[in-house]
């Protein structure tokens, strides 16, 4: 029904293919052959998907492939690889050719080879690191994949379509990208001549049911009395910065506790790739823009941030400060946006106040340092720190609570601390996340909006 057995389809984001030297035309050094009986048989394989895909794309009509339901597609696709593979005389068993017709379907209207990795709940990063080798990270853990490309021209065409979906480019002269999937997957692709040994691609899936405070505590991320301290913190309209490493679960904890905010606020978000994953009815989403290929047109966080104080927010959340827009974030907490949220690169809540003096410096203007000091006391009220530790877990390592300035030294006292408690038989990281018994004070503010919370939360434990 819609086959096209003319001229392929010119402007297939598959046919798309990024020249891995568009100068010099220069072939990536070749790699010494592996002569492995598994490997030439996947080798065959894969050579065989290609031509079965070349002849795939030239006799369907990809102009309304996306209409096609999913079952009368792969009956096509089916017939297609067998009236092509009868022309070859080239016959496969069963189990075979529903691999071919699942791989090319794939390869059609997904990401070819990390389709199965992406749809496996289990795994939470995929790494590929050349057309070869793709690694995959499993609770924590990494372990490598028989999974591969079959040349570079097929890895750079996987990232190619990522990245056109969102409207953004990598070539030569923009090596790197930082992208998303229509499910909010971070993704970040880095080709050559930056990648010395081959395009390298990094997916940080997310979830398909947002984590929740009941889920992170169910996983051991932290306890239902700190759950229930951060939950009355976003109903009571404090502003919240969460810090952490990379991979610490950020935005995951930033996701899980803006479900506590008022359904019916009007949250602004801004983000370098859109991930956060909000939950509320009255969220307007705006994404930062790269500069176009003549150098222009670049929409940066702090141009959004400046704009989202136009927009009548009750809320402004920003998925990362980076830079200058750190100093607009605080002005916007400063100002009557109670109950914003952030997030920061740092090991510590202590070092999470040095970055944001960093990132304010940075803006350029010549503000003295207790100045920026006291705009960060007044501004925020509570750090939440996050670390993944060396077994994998991510734990919140502590809730603390900004209490003003004593000179130019901003004050701050922990809530809730993870106390570590030495090894597990497993090797794991054995601990217990606990009050510090400090009631804090913003309790009186809790207490003042009206939001109901135990004040034994913060007594410690069998007090």
């Amino acid at each position: 029904m819609f086959r096209n057995f003319g001229k392929r389809t010119e402007d297939s984001a598959m046919d798309r293919v990024v020249p891995l030297w568009p100068e010099t035309g220069a072939q990536p050094p070749a790699a010494e052959p592996d002569t492995s009986e598994e490997t030439r048989k996947l080798t065959a394989f894969l050579e065989l998907k290609s031509r079965m895909h070349e002849a795939v794309i030239d006799r369907l009509n990809l102009a309304v492939i996306d209409k096609v339901e999913p079952e009368e597609l792969r009956r096509e696709v089916a017939a297609l690889v067998s009236d092509v593979l009868a022309e070859e005389n080239s016959p496969l068993r069963a189990d075979e050719f529903r691999r071919l017709v699942d791989d090319l379907i794939d390869e059609v209207l997904g990401l070819g080879p990390l389709e199965p990795l992406l749809a496996d709940p289990g795994i939470n990063d995929i790494l590929v690191n050349g057309h070869k080798t793709v690694f995959v990270e499993r609770s924590g853990v990494l372990e490598q994949t028989g999974v591969r490309f079959r040349d570079e021209k097929h890895l750079l065409r996987i990232i190619d379509k990522v990245v056109s979906r969102v409207g953004r480019r990598v070539d030569e002269s923009n090596p790197w990208v930082d992208a998303r999937l229509e499910d909010g997957s971070r993704v970040n692709a880095i080709i050559r001549p930056c990648a010395i040994d081959g395009p390298s691609l990094s997916i940080r899936k997310f979830a398909r049911d947002p984590l929740t405070l009941e889920k992170l505590v169910a996983g051991n991320a932290l306890n239902r009395r700190a759950a229930a301290f951060l939950q009355a913190l976003v109903e009571a309209r404090m502003n919240i910065l969460i810090s952490g490493g990379t991979g610490s679960g950020k935005t995951t904890m930033l996701n899980a506790i803006s479900a506590s905010i008022d359904p019916r606020a009007r949250v602004v978000t801004i983000e370098d790739a859109a991930e956060l994953q909000l939950q509320q009815a009255h969220v307007v989403r705006l994404e930062t823009r790269p500069p176009n290929p003549s150098g222009g047109g670049a929409v940066s966080q702090r141009d959004l941030v400046r704009n989202a104080l136009r927009m009548r927010p009750d809320r402004i959340i920003v998925g990362e400060v980076r830079g200058a827009e750190t100093f607009d974030m605080l002005q916007a907490m400063n100002t009557g946006h109670d109950g914003s949220m952030t997030t920061v690169h740092a090991n510590s809540a202590r070092d999470a106040l040095g970055r944001i003096e960093q990132m304010v410096s940075m803006m350029g203007m010549e503000l003295p340092l207790p100045a920026i000091r006291a705009q960060i006391a007044s501004g925020l009220q509570i750090i939440v720190q996050l670390a993944r530790l060396s077994d994998g877990q991510r734990k919140v390592i502590s809730i603390s609570e900004l209490t003003g300035l004593e000179g130019d030294v901003i004050t701050m006292q922990d809530i809730f601390v993870f106390r570590r408690m030495g090894k597990t038989a497993d090797g794991g990281i054995a601990g217990e996340f606990i009050p510090t018994g400090i009631r804090p004070q913003c309790a009186a503010l809790l207490e003042a909006a009206g939001v109901g919370f135990d004040g034994n939360l913060f007594l410690p434990e069998g007090a």
